[in-house]
């Protein structure tokens, strides 16, 4: 697995955490979370098209 893919994945379940938690409980800095969202879910997509693009390429070499 690479790198923006499995950082993308904690920050959103982290973030998505953290907002579940300033709704329940507003605290000092909860709309880091939604920061925190937005870019958990760049790096998901990101990662994503690059395992994608691996796997497609493995496909053409063959």
């Amino acid at each position: 697995m690479n790198g923006p893919l499995v950082v993308g994945l904690s920050l959103t379940v982290l973030s998505s955490a953290g907002y579940a938690v300033g709704v329940l409980a507003p605290y000092p800095g909860r709309a880091f979370s939604l920061t925190g969202l937005m870019v958990g879910l760049a790096l998901l997509s990101v990662g994503g098209g690059r395992e994608l693009m691996a796997r497609d390429s493995g496909r053409l070499s063959r």
